[in-house]
């Protein structure tokens, strides 16, 4: 995984971006499998460990009634393809149904990914089906669709413990909207409960065969390589300076700067934090 480490200054893309690809181009079940693989290994991150301590107290859940390897890739595809999260998803309005075709029409076009620039353009319910589609491929069940408003779509992914007991939703906000910074995953800002039935998202928004730009593949895996292992808390900050930078209301060099300050500030930081924050005000300069 080293190369993809090494950056072009010339350009705003991963180092082997610029090459041709002499083989067949990355299909979405590579992509799949790259998340399976990459969630396993951060399986043992500090960021997953303090996720999942959290993610449990916070819903009074014994660590071995919750599948840790499904919660791994879950907090996985949750922080890289959100609004502003590290995959470059910007959230606006598009008015179009509440599947992920569109991302993967755009995708299919991003030969060139950028680290100021998104990588394609979805509404909330768009990227609640985003989210639970590649979760479901990912292997986990049970993820679905919740409108807390009429104007408004978030994911939820229901839990039955093991051992018995009441089923658990926990609500994933692919979107900020309506939400403050506290609010993450498994935020209660939205009674999951007001809506009867969640129904498990079970449509195939792309076939395992569709293809993607290697450039744009291998940004997806430097990315989760770069920051899939950082707190919660580190990359609720880096979504707010990666849309900042999307909106134009912050300069790259000015984000990069505040990641630098929030890292100076950390009182014993763990190395995937000073990582990821590092990594981010790199990109950000180049």
């Amino acid at each position: 995984m080293a190369i993809f480490a090494v950056l072009l200054v010339c350009l705003e893309l991963p180092a082997d971006s610029r090459r041709p690809s002499t083989g067949p181009k990355p299909q979405l079940r590579d992509l799949i499998a790259a998340i399976r693989a990459k969630a396993e290994a951060l399986e043992s991150s500090s960021g997953t460990r303090s996720g999942f301590g959290g993610f449990t107290s916070q819903y009074e859940l014994s660590a071995s009634s919750v599948s840790y390897s499904d919660f791994s890739v879950v907090r996985l595809v949750y922080e890289a393809a959100r609004d502003a999260g590290f995959w470059n998803m910007h959230w606006s309005v598009t008015d179009r149904p509440p599947n992920s075709d569109a991302v993967w029409r755009q995708w299919r076009k991003v030969t060139e990914p950028s680290y100021t620039r998104s990588t394609a353009t979805a509404e909330c319910d768009e990227l609640s089906a985003l989210f639970a589609f590649l979760v479901e491929r990912a292997g986990v069940r049970s993820v679905g669709l919740f409108w807390p408003y009429l104007n408004h779509t978030v994911a939820v992914w229901v839990l039955h413990p093991a051992g018995g007991g009441a089923a658990v939703r926990v609500v994933i906000p692919t979107s900020q909207i309506f939400l403050e910074e506290s609010d993450d995953f498994g935020t209660r800002k939205f009674n999951p409960w007001t809506q009867k039935t969640i129904y498990e998202y079970t449509r195939r928004d792309a076939p395992d065969t569709f293809e993607l730009p290697k450039p744009l593949f291998d940004f997806f895996l430097a990315q989760m390589d770069k920051y899939g292992g950082a707190s919660d808390a580190t990359l609720q900050h880096l979504r707010y300076l990666r849309e900042a930078v999307f909106l134009k209301s912050w300069a790259p060099e000015t984000a990069a700067s505040e990641a630098l300050r929030l890292r100076a500030s950390l009182s014993h930081p763990a190395p995937e934090d000073i990582r990821a924050l590092e990594a981010f005000a790199q990109d950000m300069r180049h």
